[in-house]
C-alpha cells in the first residue's frame, strides 16, 4: 500500500478527483483545500475546532463495545466520525499526558513527568497547539480542565482560561455528609498537597450545573452562541473533570447503575511475574476518607467505586451532549472539526489496583474520536496512534503547518483510509523514582523496560502477548523465544522515530 509524504498528501487534497481517488474522501479534500486558503480568501472560511477533553476516561463506552455503560452522546459523536481503537497517551498521569498532547512533544522532550511542572516553565518558547491557532487568527478559549494547571500557557489563549468559577473548590463536594467528613479529617493526616479530600464518591439530588462540569457545559453553550453571532473562527477547548475522583455526580446518574448489576473485574490479581516496578499502591484513591489506607477494598466498596465511576462517565457524557446539541442547533457542525479524548485510562479493581500511574494497557490506552467535515461517518481504525498525533492532525485538517517541534504525525490520512499501513508501535512511559519505565505497544506485544535514569542500565523487563493474553495477566519475558526478544529490544532501541509510517 502506498504511503505518502505530507507534501504529497496536501497536493492530493488539492487536486479534487485525484485526491478522492487516492483517499476516497473528496469532501475532506475540498474542506482541507478550502481551509488552507485562509478566512476571507475567495469566500472560504476556515474550519472551527471543538476540542473536548475528558479526565480519566477509559475506553469503557458504548461506542467501544461496552454496552453496560450509558454514553449516548459520545456514542453518536463516534457514529458521526472516526473512532480510534488503539490510541495511547504518552504517560498515564494528567499533567504529563496533557502537556505532551498540547505541545506535540513526548515526556522526555517536555521533561514533565509529574503534576508539579507547568508546560511554560519547562518549554517557554514552544508554540503550543492553541497558540498555533491563535497565531493564525483564531479566537482560542479554554473552559474547564485542559492543562493540569490553571494558569499554564496563558500565551496560548485569547482570554485567561476559565477553570471552573469556584465549583471545584473543596473538590466539588455538595452532600452534607461529605462536608462533615472533610471537617473531621485533621489536615496533618491529609498531607501537604491533597488537602480537603472527603469521601471518594457522592450522589446528591442536585441539578447538573451544581457541579463543575455542568457549569463548564453551560459556559461552552454560551461561547458557541457568541461565536455563531460573530462568525469568528474559533478553537474552543472544553475540559470535563469527571470521571476523575471523587466520583461525584447528581443522583439521577447513579440511578442508571443499580448496585446489584455492578460486576467486579475477573482479573483482580497482579499479573504473574510482574516486576516490582509494574504496579502502584494506588495512593491517589487512598487519600480519600472512606478508602482503606492499606490492603484491598471490600467487595461492597469496590462495587460502589465502580458504580460511581460509571455514574460520573454518564454525567460527563450528558454534559458533552449539551455542547454537541448546541453546535448542531447553531448550524456550526458543518464547519467544525471535533476531537474528543480522555487523557489516559484508569483501573477499576483490575490487578487488585485502582487509578492510573502504570504502563499497562488499561492506563495507557484511552478514547480518541475525530469528527470533521468530509470524514465518512461511522468509521473506526485499529491503527496504532498516539496522543502526540493530535496536534499535527488538527493543524492538517485546518490547513495550518504544525511546527517542526511536533513529535507525532498527522492522522488525516487515516481519517480517509482507516485500514492503511500506519505506525509499527506506540510509546508510553512512567517513572518510578530513579527508574523510568519505557513501554512499547506493537500490534501483538507490549514490551516494557525499566531503566535506571542515571546509569542507563536496564533494571527489569516485561512482555505481554496481546494475541494470547489481551488482559496482560502474565509477564512472559522469561519464556519467550530469544529471536522475538531480540527484535523487540532492537525496535525499542530505535524508538518512536523508526515507528512512524513509512520509516
Amino acid at each position: 500500500m502506498m504511503l505518502l509524504t505530507r507534501r504529497e498528501f496536501m497536493l492530493a487534497l488539492g487536486t479534487g478527483a485525484a485526491g478522492a481517488a487516492l483517499f476516497g474522501a473528496g469532501a475532506l479534500a475540498a474542506r482541507a483545500a478550502e481551509a488552507s486558503a485562509g478566512a476571507g480568501a475567495g469566500g472560504a472560511k476556515r474550519p472551527n475546532v471543538l476540542f473536548i477533553a475528558v479526565d480519566d476516561l477509559r475506553p469503557q463506552l458504548g461506542c467501544y463495545g461496552h454496552k453496560e455503560i450509558i454514553s449516548p452522546n459520545i456514542d453518536r459523536l463516534a457514529a458521526g466520525g472516526m473512532r480510534f481503537d488503539r490510541a495511547y497517551c504518552q504517560q498515564a498521569i494528567c499533567a504529563a499526558s496533557r502537556c505532551s498532547l498540547l505541545s506535540g512533544c513526548r515526556p522526555d522532550t517536555t521533561k514533565i513527568y509529574d503534576l508539579s511542572h507547568p508546560l511554560r516553565q519547562m518549554m517557554p518558547d514552544l508554540v503550543s497547539l492553541p497558540q498555533l491557532f491563535k497565531n493564525h487568527g483564531y479566537t482560542t478559549i479554554s473552559l474547564g480542565k485542559i492543562y493540569h494547571h490553571r494558569t499554564d500557557d496563558l500565551v496560548g489563549w485569547s482570554e485567561k482560561p476559565d477553570y471552573e468559577k469556584g465549583a471545584w473548590k473543596g473538590r466539588g463536594y455538595l452532600a452534607p455528609q461529605s462536608i462533615e467528613d472533610i471537617k473531621a479529617v485533621p489536615p496533618a493526616k491529609v498531607g501537604k498537597v491533597r488537602r480537603g479530600l472527603g469521601p471518594a464518591f457522592e450522589g446528591p439530588d442536585v441539578p447538573d450545573n451544581a457541579y463543575a462540569d455542568g457549569i463548564v457545559s453551560d459556559n461552552a453553550v454560551a461561547r458557541l452562541r457568541k461565536f455563531a453571532a460573530t462568525g469568528e473562527p474559533f478553537f474552543l477547548a472544553v475540559g470535563f473533570y469527571k470521571p476523575h475522583l471523587p466520583f461525584n455526580a447528581p443522583r439521577k446518574y447513579w440511578d442508571m447503575y443499580p448496585t446489584e448489576k455492578i460486576r467486579l473485574p475477573a482479573n483482580n490479581k497482579p499479573p504473574t511475574d510482574a516486576t516490582r516496578f509494574a504496579l502502584t499502591n494506588w495512593g491517589e484513591l487512598r487519600a480519600y476518607t472512606n478508602i482503606p489506607k492499606a490492603g484491598p477494598c471490600t467487595d461492597e466498596l469496590a462495587r460502589q467505586l465502580i458504580r460511581g465511576y460509571c455514574a460520573a462517565v454518564s454525567y460527563a457524557d450528558a454534559m458533552i451532549g449539551k455542547v454537541l446539541d448546541e453546535l448542531d442547533r447553531l448550524k456550526l457542525r458543518d464547519n467544525t472539526v471535533i476531537v474528543l479524548w480522555g487523557d489516559h485510562g484508569w483501573k477499576l479493581g483490575e490487578y487488585g489496583c485502582w487509578s492510573k500511574h502504570t504502563n499497562f494497557e488499561l492506563d495507557t490506552r484511552a478514547p480518541l474520536i475525530f469528527a470533521a467535515p468530509g470524514v465518512k461517518p461511522g468509521q473506526s481504525t485499529a491503527a496504532l496512534c498516539e496522543f502526540v498525533d493530535i496536534y499535527p492532525t488538527l493543524a492538517e485538517l485546518c490547513g495550518l503547518d504544525a511546527p517542526k517541534t511536533c513529535e507525532g504525525v498527522s492522522l488525516a490520512p487515516l481519517l480517509a483510509e482507516p485500514g492503511r499501513r500506519w505506525k509499527s508501535a506506540a510509546f508510553s512511559q512512567y517513572p518510578r523514582g530513579n527508574v523510568m519505565g519505557y513501554s512499547m505497544r506493537t500490534d501483538r506485544w507490549r514490551y516494557t523496560r525499566w531503566v535506571n535514569r542515571k546509569s542507563g542500565q536496564v533494571q527489569a523487563e516485561e512482555l505481554y502477548d496481546h494475541k494470547a493474553d489481551p488482559g496482560e495477566s502474565r509477564n512472559v519475558i522469561a519464556g519467550t523465544d530469544q529471536a522475538v526478544l531480540k527484535k523487540l529490544r532492537a525496535q525499542a532501541d530505535a524508538g518512536w522515530q523508526a515507528a512512524r509510517p513509512g520509516a
